[in-house]
Formats: C-alpha cells, sequence, structure tokens
C-alpha cells in the first residue's frame, strides 16, 4: 500500500507546552513545600514551582518529580539511581526502558530550566505531515506503527530508528516500539498529522526528503481482516 507524504512543517522543542496541567503544578508545589498553591493565580504557578524546586539539591528535585509522575514504573532504588545519574546523562534518551522516555524528558527539561542547566538539554522533534493514499488503499487505521514505517523513504540510512529497527521498518514484522518512540500523533482529518518523538529518535537533519512516497506492507492476517470489511 503506498501513500505520498509531505512534510509540512518541522520544530525542535526544549519542552512541549501543555504537558504539566495546572493540577499538576499544584500538586507539585504541595510536594516542594509550599502551601496553599491552589489560592495562587494560574500565570504564576509555573514561576512559583520552579522557585520551588530550586530549594532542593537538584538530585532531590529530580527524585520528587520521578516519584511523582513514575512511581508505578520505578522502585525507590531505580528512582535513587536516576536522580543521581540525570545530572550527568541524558537518561531520557539513554534509559534502557524507552516507553519512559517521554516523561523523563518532560522531568528533565522542568530540571534544566529550573537548575539553568544544571541538568543535561534534551530535546524533542515535532512535525507536522501530510499523508494521502496512492490508488486504493482500503480502510487503514494509520496507527503510530503503521505512520512510522510509512516514513521510512524520507529518513537517512544514519536515523537511529532505521539502524536499530531496519527489519520492522519495512515488511511486515511487528513494530511494538513504534508506540513508544512516537510520543504523540494525533489527526482532525485522518490526512494532516502532528507528530511528536524525541530528538533522538528523529531530528531535523534525519529527513532527506520534504515530499515522498512511503509503502505499507500488511501482515497476512491484516489483510484478511481488511478484505471482510
Amino acid at each position: 500500500m503506498k501513500f505520498q507524504i509531505k512534510i509540512n512543517s518541522f520544530k525542535t522543542l526544549d519542552e512541549v507546552l501543555g504537558y504539566w496541567s495546572t493540577e499538576d503544578y499544584i500538586e507539585l508545589l504541595g510536594l516542594f513545600g509550599f502551601p496553599d498553591a491552589d489560592s495562587s493565580s494560574e500565570d504564576t504557578l509555573k514561576e512559583l514551582l520552579m522557585m520551588a524546586i530550586t530549594d532542593f539539591e537538584p538530585n532531590e528535585a529530580a527524585a520528587i518529580l520521578l516519584e511523582y509522575k513514575l512511581s508505578d514504573d520505578l522502585t525507590h532504588g531505580q528512582i535513587e539511581q536516576i536522580s543521581n545519574d540525570m545530572l550527568l546523562d541524558k537518561i531520557a534518551e539513554e534509559y534502557p526502558e524507552i516507553h519512559l522516555h517521554g516523561t523523563l524528558f518532560h522531568i528533565n527539561q522542568l530540571l534544566y530550566k529550573a537548575f539553568n542547566g544544571k541538568f543535561p538539554n534534551t530535546k524533542a522533534s515535532q512535525f507536522e505531515c501530510t499523508i494521502s493514499p496512492l490508488g486504493k488503499n482500503g480502510d487503514i487505521d494509520l496507527t503510530k506503527e503503521v505512520t512510522l514505517k510509512l516514513l521510512n523513504e524520507g529518513l537517512s540510512d544514519s536515523n537511529l530508528i532505521k539502524r536499530l529497527f531496519g527489519d520492522k521498518m519495512t515488511g511486515t514484522a511487528p513494530f511494538p516500539e513504534a508506540e513508544d518512540i512516537l510520543w504523540d500523533l494525533t489527526t482532525t482529518d485522518g490526512e494532516n498529522f502532528k507528530l511528536l518523538t524525541s530528538e533522538y529518535w528523529l531530528s531535523q537533519d534525519d529527513l532527506i526528503a520534504e515530499e515522498f512516497e512511503g509503502n505499507y506492507e500488511m501482515a497476512e492476517e491484516e489483510s484478511e481482516e481488511d478484505l471482510k470489511k
């Protein structure tokens, strides 16, 4: 199944606006010892949290944020280890459990800004593209896996995704890691998409064409289900 892909815009981000909610700020301010945060103006909550965070040692602040967001995924010992490692390494890129990379990025960047660069700076990639079917492609759901496979022809051979998962980016092999590599995939019309991932996985330099054809090969069981529709 062939599609035409056009890259419409690309941004490199050092934070994703809207990730931290008002409720997050209020709860975190409480954890960082700032009382009655819910009575503060919403416009000041982020600034107040930044100041509250810096009342703690960097590794202590990291541990509080890690516990708040990832206590269901990490043990106390892992949180303690990561809170120290984050000061030296880009854990949001290097941690072996890639399903945690997105959350670790958001935590890292909050700490990076609060402590004026004491933590390594990590980046996210956000881009918009149009994906149009060429010919009759049936009723295909453009999931993260399908979308990432369609991008294959527009990526440099040195791209990390292609180097690590080359066999899954082409052919019919399942690619479950795509769910974690792409942090977010949204569309309002089924044709124009906004994608969010780490610069570690896909940078602007990795895109070698603004417009190209992508191919998706359906697994045999997918083809049979499609025929029944």
